[in-house]
């Protein structure tokens, strides 16, 4: 399927239907570090079936607001797979390299379904 996205023409398989957000206090002083473990992951998760993007977002204000990790799914039972698979374990492994003090708490993981996206404009046919 082709979509117009704003004033660009992209190809999707699907859009996305279901997306995680997953909230990650990072204390600034280890942000850098924090944001290459994203820059160099192991792109384990890009080849899962039913993936179409992963994005981080870096706070406007880091010092009290979270980081935040977002992977948008064909589906519910798309992500599952993932977490379930060994491509997941493999794929994480290297985020227990930061110190604990990286943190500023636990993160928190939140899921969503997909009701309506403004940036498709239109069906290309």
């Amino acid at each position: 399927m082709t979509l117009r996205w704003d004033r660009l023409t992209i190809s999707l398989v699907k859009p996305a239907m279901y997306v995680t957000m997953n909230h990650i206090p990072v204390n600034p002083e280890h942000a850098e570090r924090f944001e290459q473990t994203f820059l160099q992951r192991a792109r384990l998760v890009d080849r899962m079936p039913g993936f179409i993007r992963n994005l981080v977002l870096r706070p406007a204000n880091p010092a009290v607001e979270p980081y935040i990790v977002m992977t948008f799914w064909e589906s519910e039972a798309h992500f599952r797979n993932w977490v379930n698979s060994p491509e997941f374990k493999e794929g994480h492994a290297k985020s227990g390299s930061l110190p604990r003090e990286s943190f500023r708490g636990h993160s928190q993981l939140k899921t969503f379904q997909v009701v309506s996206d403004s940036a498709l404009l239109e069906e290309i046919k």
